[in-house]
């Protein structure tokens, strides 16, 4: 009798808490889309603006994310298979944008590369100027999504045991050769989950982006600028902006996830 009470409270505890989780991450995206009339979002797709501003985050992002997957897999891969003195610093350094404040980590891109900063001079005399620029963009972008996708792909080539490294070593396989027809395809899921979380954090990314690149139309400003600057002027054309850049993220991670799925069956 007693541990059937005691399932039947679990039972209730959980469906409690899932509800409550549902209403948490739920209610606030349907009261977004019960807001704004769908013809207002074609409306507003009109606007060279919020035209602008879409075009500008597709593309941040994208760029973002490719340098964050040609710079990460390296790491990730190193992590993953090296023990050397200082990793776990290493590990905690690129995990640590994870946990900054977007405004914190935004003072400190322009404390590394604005025009007083540490590589500022430099950059200056090779005539690159990034502060308030569209590079800037997508130089924060990469430097908040950067750890959301050394974390999946670093515990993906973690989990491959390393048998058959050894094998492929064994059947003398270069490492190269290892890495792109043996770790990489065994660990196909992650570096998709590892891209999908990345693009997704740099489409969404504002405060590093509006301390580094500042918020001007057309060159620096993404969906998530826009969204505020209408927050200030006029609320149903922020809503409206809220869901364009809900559909696009929504899209982008279902698009990442079936391609993901569907790497199960090749």
């Amino acid at each position: 009798m007693k541990p059937g009470l005691g399932t039947l409270g679990l039972r209730l505890l959980t469906g409690l808490c899932l509800g409550l989780l549902a209403v948490l991450l739920l209610l606030p995206v349907i009261a977004l889309i019960l807001r704004v009339p769908s013809g207002e979002l074609f409306t507003r797709l009109g606007d060279p603006i919020v035209r602008q501003a879409l075009v500008l985050s597709l593309e941040a992002s994208l760029s973002a994310t490719v340098i964050v997957i040609l710079l990460g897999l390296p790491a990730a891969y190193l992590l993953a298979t090296r023990d050397f003195p200082g990793k776990r610093v290493v590990e905690v350094l690129a995990d640590l944008p994870m946990v900054l404040p977007p405004t914190v980590s935004g003072l400190a891109l322009l404390l590394a590369f604005g025009r007083v900063g540490l590589l500022g001079h430099s950059l200056g005399l090779l005539g690159i100027s990034l502060p308030f620029t569209t590079a800037a963009v997508v130089v924060a972008q990469a430097f908040m999504a950067a750890p959301f996708f050394l974390a999946p792909v670093r515990a993906g080539f973690a989990a491959v045991e390393s048998r058959y490294r050894e094998v492929a070593a064994t059947l003398g396989a270069s490492e190269r050769y290892t890495f792109f027809h043996v770790l990489l395809p065994l660990s196909w899921r992650a570096l998709v989950a590892g891209t999908a979380m990345s693009a997704a954090r740099a489409l969404g990314e504002f405060g590093a982006t509006i301390t580094f690149a500042g918020n001007l139309p057309g060159v620096t400003q993404t969906m998530p600028l826009a969204v505020y600057l209408e927050l200030q002027n006029d609320l149903e054309a922020a809503v409206a902006l809220s869901v364009l850049l809900l559909c696009v993220s929504f899209g982008l991670l279902l698009a990442l996830r079936s391609a993901r799925l569907g790497a199960r069956f090749l």
